[in-house]
């Protein structure tokens, strides 16, 4: 029996979360190494045992945010619709970055020369910076608002340029989310990398597990101060409803009224998580270091999805035309299909992604990579 459209509306919105969770706790240590390539491996084999950390696991994490994508676009279509739209420059950057990461490991050791493994460095460096602050921007700009409204035809009004796009906010939550993302590889590399490249990442998730702490509690704080979006009204969640079917105002401290409803222990997560994470790697517990940074990842995005529930797309020009779970979602029985078949599909997914972690478990050193210089990346 098709559960009620309330309930898949709800599910719905919980999928696409932990969707987001899963790129962030995949291919986030993915992009903290390509971050951390030019600067903690000083040789070209220390480069290449980084490089080998993530080598067979990277293009899985990345299937997270393509999939994550294609969830908006058959659950949220009015929010694909709109937010590719409106943050089109933007994700081009973001994907252009994403560009050198296939390349730049294909491609990298191919050559002898120092010169064209350099130059490689350093896209995988961008492949991995470039990602991380267009998607910690992204989030960021969903807290200020994006300029569009709905005609009363549901056409999507634009007004504005690129610049409209960003904020003080939009740009911290990039800042944010570029130091989650750099814990996340070190933490990796601290229990997967073996010798001296494993001590410097080390010493990296000493120093950064506080400074992300620190930036997760002065977003806070800046939230506190930044208007939300809240609906007045009643509104008939399990109907059929069109984004003008509602009142919304803005108000100053808005996106923390989930919290005080009893939600306040996810944010607190997000800011102990990290300091659990420096503690545990100095005391030598890499594989706990990575599961606690893991739960860092998972406990911001969650703080954030919290924050703006039920606001998935607010709107700056009409607050009525914010898009919100209830109203930019697919029919009922689009969303009880596609349920079905993520119910088939994801135990063997997440089944086979386990099964790839525990064959490839064990460190990467540089005696692995003089072995075998010509099979590894």
């Amino acid at each position: 029996m098709m559960l009620d459209y309330e309930t898949l509306k709800l599910i719905w919105w919980a999928l696409v979360v932990f969707l987001l969770v899963g790129f962030t706790v995949t291919d986030g240590f993915d992009l903290g190494v390509g971050t951390l390539l030019p600067w903690l491996g000083r040789t070209d084999e220390e480069r290449r045992v980084m490089l080998n950390v993530v080598g067979p696991t990277w293009e899985g994490n990345q299937v997270w945010l393509v999939t994550a994508a294609a969830a908006l676009f058959a659950a949220w279509p009015l929010v694909y619709g709109a937010a590719f739209s409106l943050l089109y420059p933007v994700l081009m950057i973001a994907l252009f970055g994403l560009f050198l990461r296939p390349v730049g490991f294909d491609y990298r050791s191919k050559l002898a020369d120092p010169r064209w493994r350099s130059a490689w460095d350093w896209g995988l460096f961008l492949g991995g910076t470039i990602p991380a602050l267009v998607f910690g921007l992204a989030i960021g700009t969903l807290f200020t608002g994006l300029p569009f409204r709905f005609d009363n035809t549901l056409r999507v009004i634009r007004e504005g340029g690129p610049g409209e796009l960003l904020s003080g906010f939009g740009f911290f939550s990039a800042l944010l989310a570029l130091s989650l993302f750099t814990l996340h590889g070190a933490a990796r590399l601290s229990g997967k990398a073996g010798g001296t490249v494993g001590e410097r990442a080390r010493q990296v998730v000493l120093w950064l597990g506080p400074v992300t702490t620190l930036l997760f509690a002065l977003g806070g704080l800046w939230l506190a101060r930044l208007d939300g979006w809240r609906i007045v009204g009643e509104i008939d969640t399990g109907a059929v409803l069109t984004p003008l079917m509602k009142d919304v105002v803005r108000a100053p401290g808005a996106w923390l009224d989930n919290f005080r409803r009893g939600l306040w222990p996810i944010p607190l997560v997000g800011l102990l998580a990290p300091l659990l994470t420096a503690l545990a790697i100095w005391r030598r517990w890499p594989l706990l270091g990575f599961w606690l940074s893991s739960l860092t990842g998972a406990a911001i995005i969650g703080s954030a999805a919290i924050a703006l529930f039920p606001f998935v797309l607010p709107s700056t020009l009409d607050p009525a035309s914010s898009l919100t779970l209830w109203d930019a979602v697919s029919s009922q029985r689009t969303l009880g299909t596609m349920l079905l078949v993520v119910g088939l599909f994801m135990p063997l997914i997440l089944a086979y992604t386990g099964w790839v972690y525990r064959v490839m478990r064990g460190p990467v050193t540089v005696e692995h990579i003089r072995r075998d210089a010509h099979g590894m990346y």
